[in-house]
């Protein structure tokens, strides 16, 4: 389903150039670029019902998915004080910014593996504002995302360099640290 927003067609032009780069480092960066200069400039709005908050938890809508590059746009909407938990990104490499209000990021180094048992080593906090944009690429992707708000919506776009159907996240167990790893199957609100 093609959703038509403010700004979809300059964000889908300058991410099929940017996805073309060498490394996913060069890629990641470009991607990045966009997602700040797109927000600061607030070329891109999104539709009323795209920036409703869902009961519960954050919530993903599918905002574009392109069949001949593969990268997916997603637009993450978290009321007031939602969150996840520590997780990853099965691999794929994202690049996250912030459209609307503030979020809190941790990124985690996993320190440890015993099985489906991680431990894990809090590594940078980060507040994040409108027009800020950060990248994950594996082997370095675990880490929290929560609104900073207690009180209002904050909204990120998700750039993945595939689509994600599953990821892993990590429950803390009571035990030491040590956190859980349990799958978990990402569907679209």
């Amino acid at each position: 389903m093609e959703l038509d927003f403010k700004g979809r067609q300059e964000l889908v032009s300058r991410l099929d150039r940017a996805v073309g780069g060498s490394s996913v480092e060069e890629v990641t960066a470009a991607v990045q670029d966009i997602l700040v200069d797109l927000a600061t400039s607030q070329a891109v709005e999104l539709p009323a019902a795209v920036k409703a908050p869902a009961v519960g938890s954050y919530a993903r809508r599918l905002l574009y998915k392109s069949d001949e590059h593969g990268y997916v746009v997603i637009a993450m909407v978290w009321g007031p004080g939602q969150g996840t938990p520590v997780h990853d990104h099965a691999g794929v490499w994202c690049v996250e910014g912030v459209l609307e209000g503030e979020i809190d990021v941790v990124r985690y180094d996993l320190q440890e593996e015993d099985g489906e048992r991680c431990r894990f080593d809090a590594q940078e906090h980060l507040r994040a504002g409108v027009g800020t944009a950060g990248s994950l690429i594996p082997p370095f992707e675990y880490h929290t995302i929560r609104n900073a708000y207690t009180e209002e919506t904050s909204i990120t776009v998700h750039v993945y360099g595939r689509e994600l159907v599953e990821c892993s996240i990590f429950v803390d167990d009571d035990r030491d640290g040590w956190h859980r790893r349990q799958t978990r199957a990402l569907s679209y609100n």
